[in-house]
């Protein structure tokens, strides 16, 4: 079964449970990934419909640090009950450790040196770990690795 099939499912499930906070969730989600199909006339396959559900926990985590700043813990954590609904659909995560040994081999690979190549490393370890692991950690392990080498 595919992942936008098991999305599909989820959601016939969550309204005969009456279950309105993942519904609702389960809904934005394939309204994002039905948008995107119209958009660029494809067919989404399991790696474009988990860039989409990364991309939308990452908007979720923004709202989350922003209405926790603003002193909005209602609507903060209405943000991070559906973070949790949304990462069910994302693979298990690489470690810290993880990202780091496999970005060390990837500017190995492409004999990379120095903080100019940056953009080279970035867009290889993209495509390899794209929905693996977190964006944010994985340009820290960039930047550290070139800067080491």
């Amino acid at each position: 079964m595919s992942l936008k099939d098991q999305i599909t499912e989820d959601m016939k499930t969550a309204m005969r449970a009456k279950d309105s906070e993942r519904l609702g969730t389960i809904r934005l989600l394939l309204a994002a990934m039905k948008q995107k199909e119209v958009d660029e006339r494809v067919e989404l396959d399991d790696a474009m419909v988990v860039a989409i559900v990364d991309k939308l926990v990452k908007q979720r985590k923004d709202s989350v640090a922003a209405f926790t700043q603003g002193g909005r813990t209602d609507l903060a954590d209405k943000e991070a009950a559906e973070i949790k609904v949304l990462e069910v659909y994302l693979p298990q995560r690489m470690s810290a450790d993880e990202v780091a040994t496999e970005v060390k081999a990837i500017v190995a690979e492409l004999g990379a040196k120095g903080p100019g190549d940056m953009g080279k490393v970035m867009g290889a370890v993209k495509t390899r770990l794209a929905g693996k692991a977190d964006m944010g950690q994985v340009s820290a392990a960039v930047k550290a690795a070139l800067a080491g080498g």
